[in-house]
């Protein structure tokens, strides 16, 4: 009896080793150890897992998601990650490209603050003035929204005929201004949504006309880099930024202005904080409450600002469907991003060299930092 129970007792006996041989087999691998060069970027205690959030940024500088040059996460006012690529570091300055637009969205929300310009009436443009033209019906408002009705196309192709293009570095690069605002109507105002980088230019040259005391060239650079360096960049502590100009002395305010990571980390927090710094508030809160309100005609657009919001038209440029619905960012060509969520007390900046075809990669592991804080 005994010796024909030993097979069976043997069989018993194994049944758990072999158990852990099946589940080894099918079980899915382990990630691998978090790299020595992400862990560092993260504080000690970031406010959640460290190891995720180390994960989470590494994911960025992937081969797969384009040229990452820096990422700065803030959480609570503080950095809690902060990462460059190899030859970029804390004092390098990045180009905003159209994050700049947000910027520009600031001065103009100032000058209205300061009573020098009006958001509801005809902007001053005085190539509109003139009797029966239609465009003398343009608010302020209206260019901040992206909805001037001006002829404007942004991004075509062949990318010498889009017309930030030919603005920027061709028939338009001496006198930006000019080259905006004699486009013709091709739609009423107000009515139709259109992204467009001379809108942001159109602004530019507003707060020049208000600021400079004299209309050369010279005058008018001098007069906004200064209004824009006491007012917001020195206050906000962002001493690192340059604005660009052009012959005519009109800021670019729809492309270049170039700052480090942190000076921009700083101006999300900036707006996080709805325009306040250290308990002093340098423009009104209300200003950044309209910035982020979504314009009439784009849901997901506000004030020269992008919403996490589900697109009127097209694909949403945010992430809705995961991050919080207060959520907004200055995004900029090649995949420069600014994220500000007001209720995760969060700031993510990544900065660097994507192209199109991969930025849904980048956007996607943007939202993976921001959900480790929800």
């Amino acid at each position: 009896m005994a010796r024909r129970s030993l097979p069976l007792i043997l069989t018993l006996a194994l049944l758990p080793a072999l158990a852990g041989c099946s589940q080894g087999k099918n079980a899915p691998d382990a990630p691998p150890p978090v790299k020595a060069e992400a862990i560092k970027a993260v504080v000690k205690a970031p406010g959640t897992d460290r190891e995720a959030l180390a994960r989470a940024v590494d994911s960025l500088f992937a081969d797969d998601a384009g040229e990452t040059r820096a990422v700065v996460v803030m959480k609570g006012g503080r950095i809690v990650a902060e990462r460059y690529a190899p030859g970029y570091h804390e004092n390098t300055r990045f180009v905003s490209w159209s994050m700049a637009k947000t910027v520009t969205s600031v001065m103009i929300g100032m000058l209205v603050s300061d009573g020098r310009l009006r958001l509801d009436e005809t902007a001053p443009v005085p190539a509109w003035q003139r009797t029966g033209d239609p465009r003398g019906e343009i608010t302020l408002r209206q260019i901040l929204q992206m909805r001037s009705g001006l002829r404007h196309a942004e991004a075509i192709d062949p990318i010498y005929e889009s017309d930030e293009v030919r603005m920027l570095f061709l028939d338009g690069r001496d006198d930006m201004a000019a080259y905006a605002e004699n486009q013709p109507l091709e739609s009423e105002p107000g009515r139709k949504f259109e992204y467009s980088t001379a809108s942001s230019v159109i602004l530019a040259d507003l707060a020049a006309r208000v600021l400079s005391p004299a209309p050369d060239p010279e005058s008018r650079r001098r007069a906004v880099a200064e209004y824009l360096r006491t007012r917001l960049f020195e206050p906000a502590g962002m001493k690192s930024m340059l604005p660009e100009f052009d012959r005519a002395g009109t800021l670019i305010g729809g492309s270049l202005i170039h700052g480090t990571a942190r000076d921009w980390a700083r101006f999300g927090e900036f707006l996080r904080h709805k325009g306040s710094v250290k308990g002093a508030q340098i423009m009104p809160r209300q200003w950044i409450d309209f910035m982020v309100t979504p314009s009439p005609r784009e849901a997901q657009y506000g004030a020269q600002i992008w919403l996490n919001r589900r697109a009127t038209n097209g694909e949403p440029t945010l992430f809705p469907d995961r991050g919080p619905k207060d959520l907004f960012a200055c995004v900029g060509h090649l995949g420069q991003y600014v994220l500000v969520s007001p209720s995760s007390g969060l700031t993510v900046v990544r900065l660097g060299k994507t192209q199109d075809d991969q930025r849904a990669l980048v956007v996607d592991r943007l939202a993976d930092i921001v959900a480790l804080y929800r």
